[in-house]
């Protein structure tokens, strides 16, 4: 019984091994169809959808997880506790049917699953009503059982019902439970039918890294904040805008789903709010591969008075114990671009890179002033030289960011922060000569947290919006337009800031183990169904 629960249990985590047409799901499930369910719902005048109603008073709820951290290890096997009266509810994952006086039931809750046995010995039925109250109970029904805890004679931790099990709802689809789904149009397509099979980690470990994030920035007197997801200015990221219209307000005026809020939080630490984060929602107009999604969660903090050592320290401490705190451990395994097995390790110093020193030692024909607009040929030239395309248009920061993609991201395969970028990379960022006071974290050979001291000068932005413009009319969809609004935001003063950002789902999936940002996302985009 053990062999076979562990065997079920362990089916719904293998959806990385080949595929599965829906054809041959459906022939591997024997169970009666929903016609076939509800006729016989009807010939036996049973309610399948009840109105909930609590449970007993002396007959507790208690979850499976519950249940085996309380008896597991304090109880011997054959072992039976009457005095202890439990009620468990949850999903039918198999039915067995030992006799036609004793059926066992695995309960799932919570990803957890506890035994329920039913013997006609401890039920006032007779052995017909018995027999026919189990057999119109099939995998993936919501029951409920109330009974005694105790351990089969095999050591399982069960719960002896001493009634008929109830339904709560009838599963009237098939789950292919024993011969898993792996197919990832149809998993990502039925995703309800997904999570039953193959489990809900990675969507488990999001709630926690969100919980532990905002755990830990609280503790440093953040405070949470909401800015608009609906503007009709966009900035904060080089990135393409979905753009939209009100139907009535704005007449005719564009409105643009936000790439970042980071204009915002920034006007906020100008209002007084020191400390300020905010977890959510960020939308940008791009192709959807392993490591992207058009919509997508990110955090941002921004904190005055504070430099990049401060944010260097606090991404260290910050994942350190956020790897801790979801795995048990600071050494991460993940999958290496290769497909071999890395250990990340975050205990040990994060590695540094200056950026700019790379570049140059990497790619030598390089021209002296990396900054300088003029320095675009010579740039292409080099880039071309090296075997490296970018496609149109060219910017001196397009073309930076390639070299930097191909001579030095790969080499970040533990934390990595990569410093010194040439300012003109980062216009929103404080530069000193030449390069930037900004770092990037890399892991894996994935950007994870972008994070720089703010510029607060509001002549120098001006300046800086307006040689982006210039690469926005050379057809770079990505640059913002200039922000007029920001600009006059900066003269009430901003003091000396530091800002972060952190993309969310990256760092599930470091931490869920997950190969493509899908598997952290509960509803993953999908291109339209061909059939």
């Amino acid at each position: 019984m053990l062999a076979i629960r562990a065997l079920f249990l362990r089916s719904r985590r293998c959806h990385h091994h080949g595929c599965l047409a829906m054809s041959t799901i459906a022939s591997t499930d024997r169970r009666p169809i929903k016609a076939q369910r509800e006729q016989l719902f009807a010939s036996r005048s049973l309610q399948p959808y009840p109105r909930y109603t609590p449970p007993p008073a002396d007959s507790p709820l208690q979850s499976p997880s519950q249940l085996h951290e309380r008896w597991s290890e304090h109880m011997e096997p054959g072992a039976k506790r009457p005095d202890i009266q439990v009620t468990v509810q949850g999903r039918v994952r198999s039915r067995r049917e030992a006799s036609k006086k004793l059926f066992f039931y695995d309960v799932e809750q919570g990803a957890h699953a506890i035994q329920v046995v039913a013997s006609q010995q401890r039920c006032t039925d007779t052995e017909d009503e018995f027999l026919a109250r189990n057999r119109v109970l099939a995998a993936g029904d919501i029951v409920r059982a109330t009974g005694y805890v105790g351990k089969t004679n095999s050591g399982e931790t069960s719960v002896f019902a001493t009634g008929c099990l109830d339904m709560l709802a009838p599963c009237l689809r098939t789950i292919p439970m024993r011969s898993g789904l792996v197919d990832t149009q149809t998993r990502f397509r039925n995703r309800a039918l997904d999570l039953l099979v193959n489990g809900s980690c990675a969507l488990r470990v999001r709630a926690r890294v969100l919980r532990f994030i905002r755990e830990f920035l609280e503790e440093r007197q953040f405070i949470e904040v909401e800015t608009p997801i609906l503007s009709p200015s966009v900035g904060g990221a080089s990135a393409r805008p979905f753009v939209t219209q009100s139907a009535a307000a704005f007449g005719d005026t564009p409105l643009f789903l936000r790439v970042a809020p980071e204009l915002y939080l920034k006007q906020l630490v100008i209002g007084g709010l020191d400390r300020v984060y905010e977890l959510g929602r960020q939308f940008r107009n791009e192709g959807v591969d392993a490591d992207h999604n058009p919509e997508f969660t990110t955090c941002e903090f921004y904190m005055a008075y504070a430099t990049l050592d401060d944010l260097t320290a606090i991404t260290e401490e910050m994942l350190r114990a956020m790897a801790l705190y979801i795995t048990g451990s600071c050494v991460v395994n993940v999958a290496a671009p290769n497909g071999d097995l890395l250990a990340i390790d975050f205990a040990a110093s994060f590695r540094r890179i200056d950026v700019t020193a790379a570049l140059r030692e990497a790619v030598p024909e390089l021209p002296v002033d990396l900054n300088d607009p003029n320095a675009l040929p010579l740039i292409a030239t080099a880039l071309a030289a090296c075997g490296i395309s970018c496609a149109q248009p060219h910017t001196v920061p397009r073309l930076l960011d390639h070299l930097i993609g191909h001579y030095i991201e790969p080499q970040c395969t533990q934390p990595t922060f990569l410093m010194n970028h040439p300012s003109v990379m980062s216009p929103l960022a404080k530069s000193y000569e030449g390069v930037s006071a900004r770092f990037e974290l890399f892991v894996n050979g994935k950007e994870f947290v972008n994070a720089y001291e703010e510029l607060n000068d509001p002549n120098e932005q001006r300046t800086r919006f307006a040689l982006q413009a210039a690469d926005r009319e050379a057809g770079d969809l990505e640059v913002p337009p200039f922000d007029q609004d920001f600009c006059d935001a900066l003269e009430f003063a901003l003091p000396p800031t530091a800002g972060w950002g952190m993309g969310i789902d990256r760092v599930v999936a470091l931490l869920a183990g997950a190969r493509h940002l899908r598997e952290t996302i509960a509803f993953p985009i999908m291109r339209p169904d061909s059939k």
